[in-house]
């Protein structure tokens, strides 16, 4: 599968490496693709990996990944917004302290028939890296449009190693962004650090 990320901080860097470990084809997106940052991030990963300007790299890909500021989301859809339309975007961006984290009302506003689904927010990437806490493997909720294209994100989901949960449709992003709040509380406020996760138990 082609995946282009927006973004190659901890989450994006992190994502790229386990999907191209699992044989998918990864694609940076960047605004300074001879930034030498990229080249000693590419250097650190195995696999199909690649960085490439912005709209090139949105161009071929299936799915999008935005692993960006929250308040770089609207400029970049700005700019992206035609060449987007038809591919499933995944919003992993959080505006802490906003009114809302998810940045779906930006990308709805730029792109148009896109399949948007909120995932890889709520947990801090170093889950996304070591997918289990003494042996029990973590599980991600998301949210997103239902059909073929979830089936696409459960799998992407269970490629990085994590368990998917799937909350629901976009209705349901207010649960996974609390998800996200109490993850944020649980971690900083009360001191049990980032190396936290959240389990399903279900009969």
């Amino acid at each position: 599968m082609k995946i282009t990320i927006l973004g190659s901080g901890n989450i994006g860097s992190t994502l790229a490496k386990k999907w191209a470990a699992a044989g998918h084809a990864v694609t940076f997106g960047a605004r300074q693709v001879d930034d030498p940052k990229y080249q000693k991030l590419l250097d650190t990963i195995e696999g199909d990996v690649a960085i490439a300007p912005l709209a090139e790299a949105a161009g071929p890909a299936e799915v999008i990944v935005l692993a960006i500021p929250g308040s770089a989301v609207e400029p970049t859809m700005a700019r992206l917004g035609p060449g987007l339309e038809a591919k499933i975007i995944i919003d992993a961006t959080n505006q802490v302290g906003a009114a809302e984290m998810n940045s779906l009302a930006a990308i709805s506003a730029r792109v148009s028939g896109a399949k948007l689904f909120r995932a890889f927010n709520s947990l801090g990437w170093e889950n996304f890296d070591r997918p289990d806490l003494g042996g029990t493997q973590i599980d991600l909720f998301y949210c997103g449009d239902s059909g073929e294209a979830q089936e696409t994100v459960h799998r992407l989901i269970s490629d990085i190693g994590l368990r998917p949960v799937y909350v629901g449709g976009l209705d349901k992003v207010d649960i996974v962004d609390n998800l996200t709040k109490l993850w944020f509380t649980l971690a900083f406020e009360q001191g049990y650090g980032r190396r936290l996760a959240f389990k399903l138990l279900a009969e």
